[in-house]
Order: structure tokens, then sequence, then C-alpha cells
């Protein structure tokens, strides 16, 4: 049985090494194929102490770290992640941003999906100064070499989670992948929902 706790601010502190690890073995499976460096991770986590109203969504079995689900006002995203959003109009103080979600392979179908997504935006809605919730995922073609043959795309549970895809919002991120010697841009959409 999985237990959640949503956590902000220093209670995180603790959870860093974990979770940087378990971002570097989940985001390794495709589509993002990640070839992962855990002081990057420990650094890219930081933000989420630091910044205010954010949270980390993580999820436990007994005492130990198997899933973690992140969120962080957009105000608070790099320009690449905020743009979009400028160019079209909305206001980035009224966005919350889900970041990521990863969950150890075993452990899913078990809720947690359902559960960090819900925790989330219950988090947002405690705030009260937020309209629209948000994540972006990464655009992988059909025919992707790497991508398994039973391989689901997510969109159908993220569609049951009112959430509606936007085109229009894209942006690039860099990491490095498998395979690859340096990080090369990835092309990701955003999908929103209104709060």
């Amino acid at each position: 049985m999985l237990t959640l706790k949503r956590l902000s601010g220093d209670a995180l502190v603790r959870y860093i090494p974990e979770l940087a690890h378990l971002r570097i073995q989940v985001f390794r499976d495709f589509p993002y194929l990640y070839d992962g460096d855990l002081a990057y991770e420990e650094t890219y986590l930081q933000t989420y102490i630091q910044a205010p109203d954010s949270v980390i969504v993580l999820a436990f079995d007994g005492d130990k770290v198997v899933g973690a689900s992140t969120g962080i006002p957009l105000k608070y995203e790099t320009d690449d992640v905020k743009k979009p959003f400028i160019d079209a109009g909305y206001d980035v103080d009224k966005v919350f941003y889900c970041g990521e979600s990863v969950l150890i392979s075993s452990y899913r179908g078990q809720g947690a999906g359902v559960a960090f997504f819900d925790q989330r935006e219950a988090h947002a809605r405690d705030i009260g100064s937020f309209e629209f919730s948000c994540f972006c995922g990464v655009q992988r073609p059909d025919d992707h070499p790497a991508r398994p043959a039973d391989y689901v795309p997510l969109d159908n549970f993220w569609r049951k989670r009112g959430y509606e895809k936007h085109p229009e919002l894209n942006t690039t991120f860099s990491w490095k992948e498998l395979g690859e010697d340096d990080e090369s841009p990835k092309p990701m959409t955003f999908w929103m929902k209104k709060l």
C-alpha cells in the first residue's frame, strides 16, 4: 500500500538524494531516454526547496520513496517554460506548473498517478491565486527506434484528468539522451486545464 505525502521547502532536503536517483532511473525509459547526472539532478531539485509555494508529492512504500511528483508556480520556472505562455498572452502568475511525475514501474496501476495530479492541483487551489494547471510532455515520433512495441502514450490518462493538449504552447528542453555524447533539444508540448 502506497502512502503519499505533500511536502514543501526544507522538509524536502533529506529526500533530495533519493529523488535524484529516482528521476534518473525512471526517465531512462522511453519516451525520455535520459542519460542522467546526479549532480545536475540534485541542483535541479533545489528549485523546489527554494521557490515559494512549490510542492513535491512523495509516494512511499514503507520508508522507501518509490515515486515523486513536482509542482511550482509558473512564474518561478525557467524562461523556456514561461515563454510560450507569455507569448500566448497568459498571466504567468495565474498558472501552476506540474513539473514531472516519476514512479517505479512495479508500483504503477495502483492509483499514484491520479493522486499525484489530485495532490498538486489541491496544493495550487489551497494557495488560491491560480486559474490554470499545466504540464508538458516530450514529443516523440511514432516510429522512434527506441519506442517499445507495447508502449502506450499517456494522452488518454491526461485527458481523463481534465487536461487538454495545446500544440500552440510548445518549447524545447535539452538533455543528454542515451547514446548521445552531448545534450540536444527535445520538442515539448504543454497540456492545460482550468482549476
